[in-house]
């Protein structure tokens, strides 16, 4: 009889495999792909040399790669070792184009049926074309962000973020924490550093408890630490730097999140003071930040981001009753425009993150009523927003990347259901609903 085999992936790795019986029992556990006979197909007349037989498909790529592996990786436990990543990655596509395959005949048929159904109409032939054309496009999109959220949530990163003790910042830190990575929060005040230490601690912990298998083993290496920081003092910046390298060794994100507004309100109105503080805190301190973190980053060996965050006035439109937050805004931006150019072939990458319009202190702070009606429309929490802009912080490849959250098609969105939005955050008495 002819023999008919399968490929099985053991849950057992091995260094030789010794015949029992019918099958090829592994000596030592752990992982490998293994040919074995059919189950359907067994009989009490095929023995242990017909099995050898069918192995030896396995046995020519072990040989290959032998052959073609470096000098280094000729011992018997790094082969094994390059083989199993090898086997791994082989059966990880084999399933993907798997699936792409049962997807595709899976709405062919559909299709299929709907052309019978239609019986010959030609408007109803082209609405199942569009249909399906418009569900192939959704399924990649769907498909791509949980590909992204996957590859996104190997790590851990070193992250430092500024303006981290609250709002988004505060967010933006905790999402990094319950992705895996260690993270350094920042503000002013050493209260406030270490209460957001302990809460964001309290949420790991939370996390670790719900969590079990490679989700558990993920978050056993994030950790949270802090230190206060004027990030327009550079003393204070340059403290900020080195206690970052005693504490992680080495950044690969650093988010200059700092920043105020003092309300909104006609230039005029406001004092010498606020416009110092706003222009210190907003622009200086990003400037400060940013070249003591690629100062610190051009030394490691694999570079690394850092992300000046947008807000109204980044791309040079006019903020009337927040004139001095604007200009600082379209400063960072100018200043995005020149790095680019200046680290052209550095291993630090320069990006902004837009975050769009979201309900923290910094928005609410002076707002109208109006103002506040129009947020129901289009603004969200800090939580959502930094949900969406984590994952695709922690991926970003090369400089000048642009993260945004409020894209062209969430505003559409927003303003297609901004009568389902009515009241959402707000009331007609600007009542706020957390």
């Amino acid at each position: 009889m002819d023999m008919v085999a399968k490929v099985h992936v053991s849950t057992l790795d091995c260094h030789r495999l010794l015949p029992t019986g019918n099958v090829f029992r592994p000596l030592i556990g752990r992982r490998r792909v293994v040919v074995q006979p059919c189950r359907s197909f067994k009989s009490e007349d095929v023995g242990p040399a017909e099995y050898v037989k069918v192995n030896k498909f396995v046995g020519a790529i072990r040989s290959a790669v032998w052959s073609c592996s470096k000098p280094s990786l000729r011992t018997e436990n790094k082969l094994r070792e390059a083989m199993e990543m090898l086997e791994e990655r082989l059966f990880s596509l084999a399933l993907y184009v798997g699936r792409y395959i049962i997807t595709m005949m899976s709405t062919g048929v559909v299709m299929f049926v709907g052309f019978q159904l239609s019986g010959g109409d030609s408007q109803m032939n082209e609405l199942i074309w569009y249909s399906w054309l418009g569900g192939i496009i959704i399924g990649t999109m769907i498909g791509s962000n949980l590909v992204l959220d996957e590859v996104a949530r190997a790590g851990p990163r070193n992250v430092l973020i500024t303006g981290s003790t609250r709002g988004l910042g505060k967010a933006l830190a905790r999402e990094f924490l319950l992705s895996g990575d260690r993270v350094i929060v920042t503000s002013r005040s050493p209260v406030s550093v270490g209460l957001t230490i302990e809460e964001l601690e309290e949420n790991l912990k939370q996390a670790l408890n719900a969590a079990t298998g490679s989700a558990r083993k993920k978050l056993a290496h994030a950790k949270v630490v802090g230190i206060a920081c004027d990030v327009s003092d550079p003393v204070d910046v340059k403290k900020l730097g080195k206690f970052a390298a005693d504490e992680l060794g080495y950044i690969d994100i650093w988010v200059n999140n700092a920043g105020t507004n003092k309300g909104f309100r006609p230039l005029l109105e406001f004092t010498n003071n606020d416009i110092q503080e706003i222009v210190s805190t907003n622009l200086i301190g990003s400037i400060l930040c940013t070249k003591e973190a690629i100062q610190i980053m051009e030394t490691q060996n694999k570079g690394g981001h850092v992300f000046n965050m947008d807000g109204a006035g980044s791309g040079g439109s006019s903020t009337p009753l927040t004139a001095v937050y604007g200009s600082t805004k379209c400063g960072l931006r100018q200043l995005q425009s020149s790095l680019l150019k200046e680290c052209k072939r550095s291993k630090v990458g320069v990006h902004t993150a837009s975050p769009g319009m979201v309900l923290t202190d910094l928005l609410l702070s002076g707002s109208t009523i109006q103002n506040r009606q129009m947020f129901n429309i289009i603004c969200e929490h800090p939580e959502t927003v930094a949900r969406t802009l984590v994952p695709r912080m922690r991926v970003v490849k090369g400089s000048g990347r642009a993260i945004n959250y409020l894209t062209p098609p969430r505003i559409l969105i927003a303003l297609v259901t901004a009568w389902l939005r009515r009241g959402r955050w707000f009331d007609d008495q600007v009542t706020y609903y957390i």
